[in-house]
């Protein structure tokens, strides 16, 4: 006979029709019934049940919340074992197969939610199990009606339910029961905060084939490790014995794939992990294997991921063992597709959801890989990967343009552009300096003298992005029809022409002029007028260039026409770039509230200091902007100030745009040139295009120093037991030898060469500009250039006669000058026992300055440089007081030229400006040879050539190569030593 169910009231079947706010949708092919599913069977949906009456330990309904409604078969929903029932169905199946009885039922829940499962044995001890409320509302007397399995296969059982004298046949999805051992409520209570294994441990063959590192002899793992703090040096051994695919932890059930709350640290929050394995070791002990999430605040961003969103986390690669206690609940995390193209994007109901991926290795933030976002489909219920494909959603700009774009913000003379326009050739891609900005007049003049392509503006990065908000707005407003052909409006207008020398309580009014054309346009105040606002360059009728006058655009209201004409002519030579036209923005902002010769930095709050700001607009650019790809360069000691604060601070900026992001940090000598120069470099890439890597050193360097701890990591380097096949450091006579000597007194902008190259340095170095970026010799003038630039900065008259006394060797510097002494603490002095020297001015021939400079251990004052040496970093200004800056065998400091080459720029870029801003442009500038190898890795991203690891093998000779360069093998590959 049958145990009878309890019917419900009409009240009870309403309410019963409430679904789980979280419950997942239909189970897709996994044979789950989804709640539209259960409402067309609402006797499959139960009542909230009293916990304490029904025997339910409390667990079950205090920390989960005692919901009904829960879903049916939900391979995931299971908390606690099984609970035996007092009822004994006769269950009869008209198929082939007996199910013999109803032998158990078991708690479930998907997201909090707890009601009984039936289980149903065949005689073949084939087993399946469908959910049933077996909803008594406290009253034991009740019985449950007869329960008939009409039919059982491998999705579904047939379940007719006998109400009285009326009956319902109802579907039930079925699976199968992994541990079928009964447990009373008793136990459950026993084990309430307690930890096992569930069901049959896996196979030993299986298990060996599936985790596979867990069963060779003394290897390592991992052990209480987080992902905060990725401790290498907590590696123990484990035996392990078997494996399991289930757990119970304080009742609830976990199956690998889940994810679940760990604990965190005392007085911290818990932390977020996968489940990847369950296993026992030879000891007993019971363990986990955690894939962890990262929360924002948890990443390099730290403190900087303050304005991210609390419910976005990070998937990563990092995964060790834990104890099984260390799991606390289930939580669910569901992928999303990640946009930079929208404002707000539609989140999961979940409580927790994540877009990318995170990984330590140079602070890398990547969208996932096609085969983890499968994996990952699997694991959070998608039915198929079209979930999380990027299909209908690819970036607006195409792959395979044949020219890309790029802007260079605080571009100075053009250095960091000009390699990566080198480097993206070498790889296949035709990238073109389209814009510039810089506030530097006399850096804007040297661009324009090198790239007369390109549209340069002279402004500050503030009055720039003004400028682009209006320039949007004004082609939204004119530019309509731009492809009708229509022809320019040549109609004049007349309005008063501004003038602004004329004094405030001038009687005189302003004289009417009738407007010719509009030549340019600006967002501030060009004329110094006290007035920001979007202004017009006039050309007035009658008047030739130099009458030009800017005009805000208040004043030309009736020149509505001259307006048009100017925009629809702008936007077709693209005089100012509109968002998803440019393909690459690279820059270095300028952080002068973080240089060390600043002694009034604001350590507390380094943002909020006006002059490191400029970083923030960079960042509202790009964000403006959207371009494919994003590269900032920084000093070093933004690493190093206020606890990197600003570098945070613009990684956080671009994750939090959702572009895929990494930093490392490079150094010049690395990459063919006689200098250190270690500078940080900022990523950023469009989420559905390849993230570039950095390019591996190619040169044996000199090393000068370092980063802070913190970020050792983020220095592009090899790590130990990786095979380099490094070429030697490139020195001073590489770069220098066959440059003709020039007095202090040299004031020519050109001479001739005197011999021909003497190294390979020197032959890339004097190459023609068509040849470097590309064509055949064959294809160039043949004609010896001129040397442009290679004079030097004048020195004072006492100054030059100190030089001249400075003796032409090694290691040569102010201490060796007659009067001076070093004593037992390499502490210079004067020589007590001579009288002090003087020059003919009356000064010292020692000066004060040099003996005092670091109390006295400097050996830099008056220094002078040697052939088989290099320079720690060309500066802004050469300062022979403070600086090794004077050339091995010439009574003069560096020319403009020598420093030029020393930052890799060829010979036939030249430079605008006094002696003293072409040396500032230069020391300001990004050393072209590791633009060039940046540039070059863009290219293969851009490409799709590059892969998925942080780091590039540059091909053999790259840095003097000319040629579009093909890969013999996986760019990315690096081979390791054979242990």
């Amino acid at each position: 006979m049958a145990s009878s169910i309890p019917t419900r009231s009409s009240t009870e079947k309403s309410e019963a029709l409430k679904p789980c706010s979280n419950a997942r949708k239909n189970g897709g092919d996994r044979g789950n019934i989804g709640p539209e599913r259960a409402f067309e069977n609402p006797e499959l949906w139960g009542l909230r049940r009293s916990a304490r009456k029904s025997g339910v330990p409390d667990f079950f309904h205090d920390s989960m919340g005692g919901n009904a409604g829960c879903k049916l078969g939900s391979p995931r929903s299971f908390f606690g074992d099984s609970v035996a029932t007092n009822s004994k169905s006769e269950v009869v199946d008209n198929g082939d197969r007996s199910v013999s009885e109803l032998k158990s039922s078991r708690f479930c829940s998907v997201v909090g939610n707890e009601g009984p499962q039936i289980s149903l044995h065949t005689d073949k001890a084939l087993t399946r199990c469908c959910s049933l409320e077996d909803s008594t509302d406290g009253d034991p007397g009740k019985k449950n009606e007869k329960l008939i399995a009409l039919s059982c296969n491998e999705e579904e059982f047939l379940i007719e339910n006998r109400e009285g004298p009326t009956s319902k046949k109802m579907k039930v999805s079925s699976r199968p029961v992994v541990n079928t051992v009964p447990f009373d409520a008793k136990y459950l209570r026993k084990v309430n905060g307690t930890t096992f294994f569930v069901g049959n441990p896996v196979l030993e063959e299986e298990a060996r084939q599936r985790w596979p590192h867990h069963y060779m002899k003394g290897k390592k793992s991992k052990k209480g490790c987080n992902p905060a703090n990725d401790c290498d040096e907590d590696e123990v051994i484990l035996d392990v014995k078997c494996h399991y695919l289930q757990a119970n932890v304080s009742g609830c059930l976990f199956d690998i794939g889940d994810c679940a709350y760990v604990k965190g640290e005392k007085r911290k929050p818990n932390f977020i992990g996968r489940i990847c394995e369950f296993f026992e070791t030879t000891k007993g002990e019971h363990y986990t294997t955690l894939q962890w999430f990262y929360k924002a605040e948890d990443t390099v961003m730290k403190e900087q991921a303050k304005f991210h969103d609390k419910m976005r986390l990070f998937y990563s690669d990092i995964r060790n063992d834990n104890l099984l206690d260390c799991i606390i609940s289930k939580v669910r995390i569901s992928p999303i597709i990640p946009r930079v193209d929208v404002k707000s994007r539609a989140l999961p109901s979940c409580l927790y959801y994540y877009d990318m991926k995170y990984s330590v290795d140079y602070s890398t933030f990547s969208s996932l890989e096609t085969s983890e976002k499968r994996d990952l489909c699997s694991c959070y219920g998608f039915e198929n990967d079209s979930d999380v494909s990027l299909k209908g959603v690819r970036h607006c700009c195409k792959s395979n343009n044949v020219e890309a774009t790029l802007l260079d913000l605080y571009s100075g003379c053009g250095g960091m552009s000009t390699g990566l326009c080198l480097g993206a050739r070498l790889s296949g891609l035709n990238l073109v300096t389209k814009w510039a900005v810089d506030s530097d007049e006399a850096a804007c003049e040297s661009l324009k003298l090198n790239h007369p392509e390109t549209q340069i503006r002279n402004e500050s990065a503030d009055d720039f992005l003004d400028l682009l908000r209006e320039w949007k707005r004004l082609c939204k407003c004119y530019a309509v029809g731009i492809g009708n052909q229509r022809k320019p409006n040549l109609r004049s207008s007349h309005v008063k022409k501004s003038n602004p020398h004329a004094r405030d309580d001038s009687s005189m009014d302003s004289e009417e002029f009738e407007v010719s054309r509009l030549v340019d346009i600006c967002y501030g105040d060009p004329a110094n007028v006290g007035k920001r606002g979007l202004k017009f360059k006039v050309r007035w009728k009658g008047f030739g260039p130099s009458e030009d006058t800017w005009e805000p655009i208040e004043g030309l209201s009736n020149c509505k026409d001259s307006i048009r004409d100017f925009v629809v002519e702008g936007v077709k030579a693209k005089i100012l770039p509109l968002p998803g036209e440019v393909d690459v923005v690279c820059g270095g902002p300028p952080c002068q509230g973080i240089s060390g010769y600043n002694r009034f930095r604001n350590f507390n709050a380094p943002l909020d200091d006006e002059r490191n700001r400029q970083i923030a607009v960079f960042m509202d650019i790009v964000e403006f902007l959207k371009p494919k790809y994003v590269l900032m360069e920084n000093v070093v000691d933004i690493l190093k100030f206020a606890k990197a604060t600003l570098a945070r601070y613009s990684l956080s900026r671009l994750v939090h745009m959702n572009y895929q992001a990494r930093f490392g940090m490079m150094a010049a000598g690395c990459y063919g040139l006689p200098q250190f120069r270690l500078r940080v470099f900022l990523w950023g890439c469009h989420p559905y295009e390849k993230l570039p890597q950095f390019p591996l050193p190619t040169h044996e360097v000199i090393l000068r120093g370092g980063a802070s701890a913190e970020f050792e990591r983020n220095i592009v380097g090899y790590d130990e037991g990786q095979v380099r096949v490094l070429e030697k450091a490139v020195v001073l006579e590489d770069v220098l030898s066959d440059l003709p000597a020039v007095s202090n007194d040299e004031n020519n902008e050109q001479i001739p060469y005197t011999k021909g190259p003497q190294t390979e340095f020197q032959r890339y170095i004097r190459m023609p500009k068509s040849e470097m970026i590309g064509f055949s010799a064959c294809e160039v003038d043949d004609i010896q250039p001129l040397l442009f630039d290679h004079r030097p900065r004048k020195l004072f008259e006492d100054d030059y006669m100190r030089v001249c006394q400075i003796p032409r060797k090694k290691g040569a510097n102010f201490r060796d000058l007659p009067g001076t002494i070093i004593d037992a603490n390499n502490t210079v002095q004067l020589d007590p026992s001579k009288e002090r020297i003087l020059l003919p001015s009356g000064r010292p021939l020692v000066p004060d300055y040099a003996l005092n400079f670091w109390e006295g251990k400097s050996v830099r004052p008056f220094g002078r440089l040697w052939w088989d040496e290099t320079v720690p970093t060309v500066l802004t200004v050469p300062d022979a007081h403070h600086q090794a800056v004077l050339h091995p065998e010439q009574d003069r400091i560096l020319t403009i030229r020598e420093t030029a080459r020393i930052q890799g720029f060829p010979d036939y870029y030249r430079f605008s400006g006094t002696v003293k801003e072409r040396y500032r442009q230069i020391g300001n500038a990004v050393a072209v040879p590791v633009s060039k190898a940046l540039g070059y890795a863009m290219g293969l991203a851009w490409l799709k050539q590059s892969g998925d690891e942080p780091l590039l093998t540059l091909p053999s000779n790259f840095a003097l190569s000319n040629k579009v360069l093909q890969l013999s093998s996986s760019p990315s590959e690096v081979q390791n030593v054979s242990s």
